[in-house]
């Protein structure tokens, strides 16, 4: 078991990344990068726009609601416990490459983005309810 060669293989959310285990150029958040092909294979980012609201219009709307929703989700299955982290990890490349392709080259949001994220826009009524 593992002694096999490695193969590398082609994400399905970024086709312009390759995942190739090569030990020590490995990033210390590097597997999220696998829950997040996961989460595209199994369709997440339509059941929360299909189960989620984003009343959000104009220009606050600078991060797609799924992206902030997976940043918050990411971080927390990361280890980082609350946002104290999250200034730092708009700019780390595994976080920048979880969001929409716009993110890639800008970064993920901010703490004071991800925070009203998580303490306004989630707490919507809209987002509450059972599915019809």
């Amino acid at each position: 078991m593992g002694e096999g060669p490695n193969q590398s293989f082609q994400l399905s959310f970024n086709a312009s990344l390759k995942v190739d285990f090569q030990g020590s150029r490995v990033t210390s958040d590097g597997g999220l990068i696998l829950v997040r092909e996961l989460d595209e294979r199994l369709g997440l980012g339509e059941l929360i726009e299909q189960h989620l609201t984003d009343l959000r219009r104009g220009k606050n709307t600078q991060f797609a609601f799924a992206d902030l929703l997976r940043q918050s989700v990411y971080s927390r299955l990361a280890g980082y416990e609350d946002l104290i982290d999250a200034e730092r990890l708009s700019q780390d490349p595994t976080f920048r490459l979880i969001g929409s392709e716009r993110n890639w080259d800008r970064g993920a949001a901010l703490t004071s983005r991800l925070q009203s994220f998580e303490t306004e826009m989630l707490a919507e009524e809209e987002n509450f309810g059972a599915p019809g």
